[in-house]
């Protein structure tokens, strides 16, 4: 990632208005990274564009995902009433995920794959220890075409 793109994203987090067209941009200035590089427990935030999956999570208190092993991730972890997180698999469709290597926009990176639902989250490297990612799949782009953008910071024991 270049300094230009590193500046770019840092505004975007600290708050500034972002559209998916620049988040797109910035995209493909990324790294693509391989899925056992991001096995652990990440804190997940949505960035604010308009898309219908941002108020999905917020209703649900998405705290973030968990990625335990390649074939046993948990996709949506959620904050219940008394704040304690929890795997909310109701919202997952019923089930949990897995990491595999699929190509996303002509370039292979780490991507979790559903079990129950036809939804892919690609990923890719801001820094050692924050991810972006995309959703894509059916039913997921919103009534503009749009794909729903997050990012990831790794949680530290």
């Amino acid at each position: 990632m270049n300094d230009e793109h590193a500046a770019r994203i840092a505004e975007i987090r600290a708050g500034r208005a972002v559209s998916t067209a620049e988040l797109d941009e910035l995209w493909l200035g990324l790294p693509a990274v391989r899925p056992e590089e991001i096995l652990g427990a990440w804190k997940g935030s949505a960035f604010s564009t308009g898309h219908p999956v941002e108020a999905m999570l917020a209703t649900a208190r998405w705290h973030g995902k968990r990625f335990d092993s390649l074939s046993d991730v948990h996709p949506l972890i959620c904050r219940d009433d008394q704040g304690a997180l929890f795997s909310n698999q109701e919202l997952g469709g019923g089930g949990g995920a897995s990491l595999w290597t699929v190509e996303f926009r002509g370039e292979p990176t780490a991507t979790m794959v559903y079990d129950a639902r036809p939804i892919l989250d690609h990923f890719k490297r801001i820094d050692d220890a924050t991810l972006l990612g995309v959703m894509n799949g059916k039913g997921v782009l919103d009534d503009k075409g749009r794909h729903f953008y997050f990012v990831l910071e790794l949680e530290r024991d």
